[in-house]
């Protein structure tokens, strides 16, 4: 594993680029980054709150689920998100120029009679709509935590859909390579979840009672699950919180592998490289995007070309 840069504000939400570059969030700055190549970085737009999943649209702009803002604790030189911003400015959607910076708030809560909390991870379809998840934000100080559920969203703004409602606030999502599955992994059960889909924005009544989700693999030990992407095999590779590191699951929910990193906060996992065999990997606690050759090569996702 090599480190391709530091000094990040908590990097998540990392899209690998045809220039080699990767863009990302810095959750904890509010702000886009590009990360060249040689390391260096750009910044690419700064929307405040808690920017956290970025996704390509049809129309190659940047599409942004912001979480509102977290509050943090750092020790130690690590890291940690802890509970709600003081200053939190709500969920949403945003669409980014990424050549401009230019921020549009794309869906806000209450639009389409859906409340965003803490839009979280997002994944687009052939169709040009997107999932996304809502993770739901942790009051210490009033002792609440949020029900919240996973979304379905036109990219031109026409529509936005709670399709999966109630969740265990799930955080990554992502799409089988041919789009008939979607994943969700949950954190704090540390679950992972499938649903079937059967139209574009609709899944069946397989999910359970209540739309839970079709149960598919849930590791031993106290850990977390965080964001996660699928290999061009179907794999899916969860970022795992707790055990440090990736969790490869099977379509069929065994175990392939687990690659293990040294950030007990790693969070996010894309691929790029002609072959789609070079794994980013975002070690968020320490601030730090790695990178490392993969075993198998990542699904080029649709719109990324």
């Amino acid at each position: 594993m090599e480190i391709v840069t530091d000094g990040l504000r908590f990097p998540e939400g990392p899209v690998a680029m045809d220039d080699g570059s990767i863009i990302l969030v810095e959750i904890a700055d509010g702000k886009i980054t590009r990360v060249l190549p040689d390391g260096s970085k750009q910044t690419v737009a700064e929307p405040g709150g808690g920017p956290n999943g970025l996704a390509i649209g049809p129309d190659g702009k940047l599409y942004c689920c912001n979480n509102g803002g977290f509050s943090y604790i750092e020790s130690n030189g690590m890291l940690a998100p802890h509970g709600i911003a003081a200053d939190y400015s709500g969920g949403r959607i945003e669409r980014i120029d990424i050549a401009t910076g230019d921020v549009e708030v794309l869906y806000k809560s209450g639009d389409f009679g859906c409340v965003l909390r803490g839009p979280n991870d997002i994944v687009f379809d052939e169709h040009g709509g997107f999932w996304f998840t809502d993770h739901g934000k942790v009051d210490y100080e009033k002792r609440c935590h949020d029900i919240v559920g996973i979304f379905y969203a036109k990219a031109d703004g026409s529509h936005l859909e709670e399709v999966i409602f109630p969740s265990q606030n799930p955080n990554g999502v992502g799409l089988s390579p041919d789009g008939k599955s979607l994943y969700a992994a949950e954190t704090y059960t540390c679950r992972l979840t499938k649903f079937n889909v059967i139209a574009p924005g609709k899944v069946d009544d397989a999910a359970g009672p209540g739309g839970q989700g079709i149960p598919l693999y849930r590791p031993a030990g106290y850990k977390f699950f965080d964001s996660l992407g699928v290999e061009e095999s179907g794999n899916i590779c969860i970022a795992t919180i707790g055990e440090c590191g990736i969790t490869v699951v099977s379509p069929a929910g065994e175990e392939v592998e687990f690659v293990p990193t040294d950030d007990i906060f790693t969070t996010n996992i894309c691929w790029g490289g002609a072959d789609m065999r070079t794994a980013y990997i975002c070690l968020s606690g320490t601030g730090r995007l790695a990178k490392m050759q993969w075993a198998r090569p990542g699904l080029r996702l649709a719109h990324n070309s």
